[in-house]
């Protein structure tokens, strides 16, 4: 008796067009899909095209750029309670830090409050920071720092003083309407000594976009380029 096992229409090979057809089919059933959903939609395929703008912006506002509204005027004249200004939060990322002048959103849990806040950079790991010299102005690494450009009109650069050495990965915030501002200066009895953690900083201020009569770059200000690097080396 022939025990070998007879092949069966499963087992035997398919011929080749009977892949093309297979293939064409399962082609024609993803192409399909498309349609489907957007017959589904109220507005077809402009509702599925907001749809997809909308999570785009998503996944930018998420990832790469945050709108963020300006709550007071303690960063006036810069920026002004209501303004909006879009927050690149890839800025520090990839081994970049913040730099002084750069003006940064940052989340304020546990040091200044449980909000986000927007400030300015003033010292950064390693920076001896005092306010005042005899002219009245914040020296940083023994370098008088001219603030006149950036500060609210009649403000003094503070009517606080104080004689500090910023800890290294923390940041010294100040905001520009000084005589309006909540900041470290306001902190520094307080645990952390009024200095934020730079991976609490949320991303850099870049842009104003709302008011359109408003509209401009908040580029790093040049009034600290003269200040040397911690030690005396300038950078």
């Amino acid at each position: 008796m022939d025990t070998q096992a007879q092949p069966t229409e499963r087992d035997r090979p398919s011929h080749p067009s009977d892949h093309s057809d297979h293939e064409g089919e399962e082609e024609r059933s993803r192409s399909a899909f498309l349609p489907d959903v957007v017959s589904l939609l109220p507005g077809g395929r402009l509702t599925l095209s907001a749809l997809l703008c909308l999570v785009l912006l998503l996944v930018v506002s998420v990832f790469v750029m945050q709108p963020f509204e300006i709550p007071s005027g303690s960063m006036e004249p810069a920026l002004r309670a209501g303004d909006r200004v879009l927050v690149n939060k890839v800025a520090y990322r990839f081994g970049a830090e913040p730099q002084r002048g750069d003006v940064v959103v940052f989340d304020g849990t546990g040091y200044f409050g449980d909000a986000d806040y927007i400030k300015r950079v003033v010292g950064v790991g390693g920076d001896h920071v005092v306010c005042c010299d005899s002219r009245g102005r914040i020296a940083v690494n023994g370098e008088p720092v001219d603030e006149l450009a950036i500060l609210y009109p009649g403000n003094a650069p503070s009517a606080v003083p104080f004689d500090l050495v910023v800890p290294d990965g923390t940041l010294f915030l100040l905001g520009d309407h000084r005589g309006d501002s909540r900041d470290s200066r306001d902190y520094l009895g307080a645990p952390g000594g009024g200095m934020i953690p730079v991976g609490s900083v949320i991303g850099e201020a870049r842009w104003i976009a709302w008011p359109t009569g408003h509209w401009g770059s908040l580029s790093r200000d040049d009034v600290y380029a003269r200040v040397p690097a911690p030690g005396g080396a300038h950078g």
